[in-house]
């Protein structure tokens, strides 16, 4: 940091002001800035003064931040706001969509692109001119839509492949806001209870005693309930690439979220090969933790071996994630390269090793959508689920899969489905 502090710090005569600004843009970006604060970071910066640029940098950050993962928000928001004098057009940069090949690009830092729309508010850049020829004539076609379905509902059916960039950002927003609950599982251990249907012979002898030895009361206990794993198998090749990314969005939620139930959330992603993202996914800030994934999966957007890739996994951590009755979400579309024979057996050792396996395939969004492929019908009749993850209403949906206890229908409607060969 300190090598970036050659740049001059803005006029002082409204330094309050603009420190109220800042506050704002920080509150804006997802840090938990109120007006306490705000008075707090005024006091402080008259008291420490702003003789040191560094000084004053870390004066804000010690009012500002409270946790680590506030620190590359806080950092990019400071840089841009104050350090910076041409950061109007630098955060421009940011939102604007720019032409390959016609300036240089440089790909924003994790939660810089973030700061650069805290800190723009409402005001939003105007799109780049078209070439010379290209402009198009306003038709002035006016359309009613009175009768059609509100943004937010549209949006929430459609298609992750069908959206735009700024409908991309929405339904991330909306995925963030989901949860995934779960029921508890009851385990072998006991619990005091004074609604339990067991007797605690250790409890009641317990209390006997300190009546010289008479039982006056019979102590009852329950089971105690325990969490299951949450383990995400996410296939990140060139045919899911849209889908992946969503999917890590919503996946990243769920691992952060508290007291849903979950006792740990595990993610993978496969490609050509199979790679553990679970720490990264402890991350708080969602743009760091998916930037630190993909470094990390070398091979998105490649091929698929879906196959070898279980296999290593059943191999390599099956023992370690999918115990005490763990929930398995298989997200791909089915379309391997591998052996088909070496997927069925694979598939199968993964669905005997879990409590539940559901698959989420994004091509069963379409209606004429049938098992043919060779992956897909090796696949089916070893999940206990098949739904569709391809829109933030199918993600919605899938806490009712999860929950839901008839797992019985559920594995028969998949066999007579497979054999009539359609679904």
């Amino acid at each position: 940091m300190t090598a970036e502090l050659p740049q001059t710090l803005p006029e002082t005569g409204r330094l309050a002001e603009n420190i109220a600004h800042f506050a704002r843009a920080l509150r804006r970006a997802g840090l938990p800035v109120g007006p306490g604060r705000v008075a707090d970071a005024i006091r402080a910066v008259a008291a420490a003064g702003f003789a040191e640029r560094e000084d004053f940098y870390w004066t804000l950050h010690a009012v500002f931040v409270s946790r680590p993962e506030q620190r590359r928000i806080f950092h990019q928001c400071f840089r841009l706001y104050w350090r910076d004098p041409q950061f109007l057009e630098q955060m421009m940069s940011f939102l604007l969509p720019s032409l390959k090949g016609v300036q240089d690009e440089r790909r924003a830092e994790p939660a810089e692109k973030r700061a650069a729309q805290a800190l723009l508010g409402e005001a939003r850049p105007e799109p780049p001119p078209l070439p010379p020829g290209l402009e198009e004539e306003d038709p002035g076609i006016e359309i009613d839509a009175s009768a059609t379905q509100s943004a937010e509902e549209r949006l929430r059916t459609l298609d992750f492949e069908q959206m735009s960039v700024e409908e991309i950002a929405e339904a991330r927003r909306m995925l963030a806001r989901l949860t995934l609950p779960v029921k508890p599982l009851l385990s072998r251990r006991m619990k005091a209870a004074v609604n339990g249907h067991r007797i605690d012979p250790r409890a009641t002898i317990r209390a006997a005693l300190r009546h010289g030895g008479e039982v006056t009361e019979l102590r009852m206990q329950k089971p105690r309930p325990r969490w299951p794993n949450l383990v995400v198998l996410c296939d990140i090749s060139g045919s899911m690439s849209q889908y992946s990314r969503m999917v890590l969005h919503f996946l990243h939620a769920v691992a952060n979220q508290r007291g849903q139930g979950w006792a740990r959330v595990h993610g993978f992603t496969f490609g050509t090969r199979l790679t553990n993202i679970t720490r990264h996914l402890r991350t708080r800030d969602v743009d760091s933790a998916l930037a630190a994934a993909g470094a990390q999966a070398q091979d998105w957007s490649g091929g698929t071996r879906i196959g070898a890739s279980l296999a290593t996994f059943n191999r390599d951590w099956s023992r370690r994630v999918l115990g005490q009755g763990a929930v398995v979400l298989l997200i791909t579309d089915g379309l391997d390269r591998d052996d088909a024979g070496l997927l069925a057996k694979e598939i199968e050792r993964l669905h005997l090793s879990c409590r539940r396996l559901i698959w989420l395939n994004p091509l069963l969004r379409w209606e004429g959508f049938a098992p043919k492929a060779a992956g897909i019908r090796a696949m089916l009749p070893h999940v206990d689920s098949f739904r569709a993850g391809h829109s933030v209403a199918s993600l919605e949906a899938l806490g009712r899969v999860i929950s839901d206890s008839d797992e019985g229908g559920e594995k028969a409607r998949l066999m007579r489905l497979l054999a009539d060969n359609r679904l």
